[in-house]
């Protein structure tokens, strides 16, 4: 499995620079995880989910924590753990990352190094220090993971529908993916929310669908390696998610939402 990143799902928008589609808030959130649905042999599914996002003045520094149980029919259990952390420069041209996964019975996959675009549309490069040395290129057009949200919340405020955009967000020593993205539903009234800062920011629906790059001579893969679907707000928050990993599907429900100060 490749590494979890729901980062996507909650990053912001590079603000100054280069022009702002939309006022996003750094913020901090809990989700509880839940299965949603199962096509295997998994039963059960439980966890927790935190996110925090810091504006750091030049850039965006980001630490997710996932702790997911998962028990199949026999009663068997499998507890997956994983660290995400970036810091992405609010230009949009480079990031470092590092992710620190383990599953029971398994060795830890620790993903880390630093990635820069020549410019931004540009392409560029990718320097892994784990889980061994390696330089891998970028095409042209990749996209770091804050830029990649700002501009699909940007098209869904636009109205459009559908988007693919190549990106990259360091959970894999693989290099950089391609996403399929379609928004629908999104609405400037806002929607029904127990939380507060979301009571009067508008709302839609995205799905996105990451595929892997063939390899050089074959064609591109028509299964997704990983699905992710949320309601996305305009602010840069996703209160619910279903996060598809092929064999079974976990809910991820917002239980706490704490809004950073404006600015760095």
């Amino acid at each position: 499995m490749r590494g979890v990143w729901l980062g996507l799902a909650l990053s912001t928008l590079i603000c100054g620079g280069r022009g702002e589609a939309a006022e996003l808030a750094a913020h901090s959130a809990v989700y509880k995880l839940s299965l949603e649905s199962s096509k295997g042999d998994i039963e059960v599914a439980s966890g927790t989910m935190t996110y925090e996002m810091i504006d750091a003045c030049e850039g965006w520094a980001v630490h997710q924590h996932l702790s997911m149980l998962l028990s199949n029919h026999d009663g068997q259990d499998v507890k997956m753990m994983s660290d995400y952390n970036t810091f992405e420069a609010k230009d949009g041209l480079s990031m470092r990352f590092r992710m620190h996964q383990v599953t029971d019975g398994e060795a830890p996959d620790d993903v880390a190094g630093d990635a820069k675009l020549e410019r931004l549309g540009g392409k560029g490069s990718v320097t892994y220090t784990l889980p061994e040395p390696a330089t891998k290129a970028l095409p042209p057009g990749t996209m770091f993971p804050t830029l990649h949200t700002a501009t699909i919340l940007d098209a869904a405020q636009q109205k459009k529908k559908f988007l693919t955009l190549p990106v990259f967000d360091g959970t894999s020593a693989d290099g950089g993916q391609t996403s399929s993205v379609v928004m629908t539903g999104w609405d400037k009234a806002p929607a029904l929310t127990k939380l507060a800062p979301l009571a009067a920011v508008p709302s839609g629906r995205v799905r996105i669908a990451f595929f892997d790059k063939p390899n050089a001579g074959t064609s591109e893969a028509q299964q997704p390696d990983y699905e992710v679907a949320m309601r996305y707000w305009a602010n840069g928050v996703a209160d619910q998610m279903s996060m598809d990993f092929g064999d079974f599907v976990v809910s991820a429900q917002i239980e706490k939402l704490t809004l950073g100060k404006p600015g760095c």
